[in-house]
């Protein structure tokens, strides 16, 4: 996994008409391309009625794996343009359909380009991106005292998970990776020595993002 990762919040769809066409979009993370085969495959039987189910997806820690598919719309006009959004977006480890259901009005090559660009842009924005970051649980323990000055110390711009209250108190933090020994060494100073350190597991903490807006054509 890279150090960073932007993705969905969730999975889930969004909705938008243009000239009488709905286009549904589908968002779901994935962590293989059988995943997003799955997704697509089951998009398609649920709108079998829909005139098209376009898809695309990006998969791999540096998205070595990129897919679309106009599904029957002019070349070019719908899977490498919702590809596009994912891709200027940063996004990792996901995948989307647009379903379209045809309104009786034809939108032409830009027109469809701009829809697809679009249906994706909004359904980003609907769902909300988050962006994962490497973070290192650390474990501080000192004495009831010394609770009040560390609890001054942490409130203002790390993230405290938990606080254990036994003999001495505990209080267990998740730093990003990077900024682990800056703040063991400000903690040190702040306490004068009087902490015991001890680190913990590393896991992934996601933080709300926002989406690159579609630019105007």
């Amino acid at each position: 996994m890279p150090e960073t990762y932007i993705t969905i919040k969730h999975d889930g769809e969004a909705e938008m008409e243009v000239k009488k066409s709905r286009f549904i979009t589908s968002l779901k993370r994935i962590e293989t391309e059988d995943e997003a085969k799955t997704f697509i495959a089951g998009l398609k039987k649920t709108h079998w009625k829909a005139n098209h189910n376009c898809s695309a997806y990006v998969l791999g820690s540096n998205n070595e794996i990129q897919r679309s598919s106009d599904d029957g719309e002019p070349s070019g006009t719908a899977g490498v343009p919702m590809l596009e959004v994912l891709k200027k977006n940063q996004l990792s480890n996901v995948c989307v359909v647009v379903t379209r259901y045809f309104g009786g009005t034809k939108l032409g090559a830009g027109g469809l380009i701009r829809a697809y660009s679009h249906a994706v842009s909004h359904g980003l924005t609907e769902l909300g991106l988050v962006i994962g970051k490497p973070q290192q649980e650390i474990r501080l323990t000192i004495a009831y005292s010394l609770l009040g000055k560390l609890q001054s110390f942490l409130e203002n711009q790390w993230h405290t998970k938990d606080t254990l209250f036994t003999e001495a108190v505990t209080v267990i933090c998740l730093i990003d990776e990077e900024k682990v020994p800056d703040f063991t060494e400000q903690v040190i100073d702040l306490l004068a020595g009087q902490v015991t350190i001890e680190k913990g597991e590393i896991s992934y903490h996601e933080l709300p993002l926002n989406p690159i807006e579609k630019e105007n054509d």
